[in-house]
């Protein structure tokens, strides 16, 4: 093997398991999910959509054990750009980050315009100057201050050190929690069995349903991945690093089905069918209007814990995407403290810059996501079996066992990907926008790819994975 390079300062290590958990699993909780219950339960039945999100969880937590197992490898910054690199090499890691900048950041562009619409529920007059109309809506002025706002605050936040964020997000997932045993104590507590069964539509096939939802449930839990992207971060060892991985997909998925099956039961789910806003108006319909309003501080906290989570670990593969030569060097750069400020304001630039376009445009590339993220669980998955054949009497701080399971999630992503790029299948693409923007994304990391300079493989080795070199062979 050749003799490595000098190896770059490793970022601060701050979080704690609880932390690193709350990252992962509070950013995959988001906000549109308290709404959609009323139309998922019109299409899918109750017993649709959350026998299918459970569903969804077991086949998530099959492509969670891949990263797990990675994780525990390569607590590096950057999760699936550090173990494609470790397995295939450059280029595909360039792929897997490339996969990843577009999904996080499009995410975090929705977000800016998201934030003041949802506020404005409360804040009416957030919606009253028009400023500009893009893709056929309107984005108001106060909005996108607003929005604008979150933005800056995260990077503050998150420039001070993810020790602050990481106790921040725990804090705010802590009352997401405690609001939801709420309104489960009231649902289970007042309800009744009879509101939720029979959980389908006399019509329906109960198997057709719940696989029908499998798939738009897997785009619910998608933010594991963001255990492993922060892991560098993490002062742990690292198989506490891996349980954290699996920790956020179980506290997720059983966030989701609590409250979910809670709601189902507090009054018939037919009811909740005909309503506008889910989970808000089946309480407030139950007389607890109280309740009513902490379900919509739910989705109010799922998007700022979202927003924080993602901004985190975008700027961490920017980081690992510049270590690797694929991103200007300026982007790798620590300050004193171990934090990389240069990638987060490369991450708040990013954000801002599309985030203007407003809710109309940026559901185009939010859409596009689910491909990336599809995608990027694959390659993690691929490079796991890679890896192993590359190293197979290698020690593990953490193994997965059987090793088939890890493929079955990889399947299952790969479906996801057919289910959205193929037309016709109820989760396709928009024509023409949205498989334009895929192909105009990928044509840019081509030209990206193409300029970049290419350093020393050594030189890669040393900065992408530090000392877990010696591991990757």
């Amino acid at each position: 093997m050749p003799r490595a390079s000098p190896q770059p300062p490793d970022l601060t290590k701050t979080l704690s398991l609880p932390m690193l958990v709350a990252l992962g699993a509070a950013g995959m909780l988001g906000t549109s999910w308290v709404y959609t219950a009323s139309d998922f339960f019109a299409r899918y039945g109750a017993g649709g959509e959350i026998f299918g999100l459970a569903l969804a969880g077991l086949l998530a937590a099959c492509v969670a054990l891949a990263y797990a197992e990675l994780a525990a490898r390569f607590p590096r910054a950057g999760g699936e750009v550090v173990f494609a690199y470790a397995a295939f090499g450059r280029r595909l890691a360039f792929i897997a980050g490339w996969l990843l900048v577009g999904a996080y950041v499009s995410s975090l562009a929705f977000y800016v315009t998201a934030s003041g619409m949802l506020l404005a529920v409360v804040l009416p007059g957030l919606e009253s100057i028009a400023f500009y109309r893009i893709a056929g809506t309107t984005v108001h002025l106060p909005v996108l201050v607003m929005g604008v706002g979150l933005a800056v605050a995260v990077l503050v936040l998150t420039a001070r050190g993810m020790g602050l964020a990481g106790r921040v997000q725990l804090a705010l997932f802590g009352a997401m929690l405690l609001i939801g045993l709420a309104l489960a104590a009231v649902g289970f507590g007042t309800g009744s069995v009879e509101h939720f069964w029979p959980a389908f539509a006399p019509e329906a096939s109960p198997v057709a349903s719940t696989l029908r939802f499998v798939l738009p449930a897997m785009t619910f839990l998608t933010g594991f991945s963001l255990v492993s992207v922060l892991a560098e971060d993490a002062a742990l060892p690292p198989r506490r690093i891996a349980l954290a991985v699996l920790a956020t997909v179980l506290t997720a998925t059983g966030f989701y089905c609590l409250v979910l099956l809670a709601t189902a039961w507090l009054i018939p789910w037919q009811t909740t069918a005909t309503m506008d806003e889910g989970v808000i108006d089946a309480f407030r319909h139950a007389g607890w209007p109280l309740l009513g309003w902490g379900a919509y501080a739910i989705s109010v906290l799922g998007l700022v814990t979202s927003f924080l989570a993602l901004f985190s670990a975008a700027s961490r593969v920017i980081l690992s995407l510049a270590r690797a030569g694929l991103f200007p060097p300026a982007l790798a750069r620590l300050d004193s403290a171990g934090r990389p400020v240069s990638a987060l304001r490369f991450t708040l630039a990013l954000t801002l810059g599309l985030g203007w376009l407003g809710k109309g445009a940026l559901l185009w590339l939010l859409d596009t996501g689910g491909v990336y993220i599809g995608l990027a669980w694959a390659i993690a998955v691929a490079s796991l079996y890679r890896i192993r054949r590359l190293h197979p009497g290698q020690p593990a701080p953490y193994r997965v066992r059987p090793g088939w399971l890890p493929g079955i999630g990889g399947a299952a992503a790969l479906a996801i990907i057919a289910a959205i790029v193929l037309p016709g299948t109820g989760l396709s693409l928009r024509w023409p926008q949205e498989y334009l923007i895929l192909i105009a994304w990928a044509a840019l990391g081509a030209v990206i790819y193409r300029l970049a300079p290419k350093p020393a493989d050594a030189d890669i080795r040393a900065a992408l994975l530090g000392s877990t070199q010696v591991r990757a062979g």
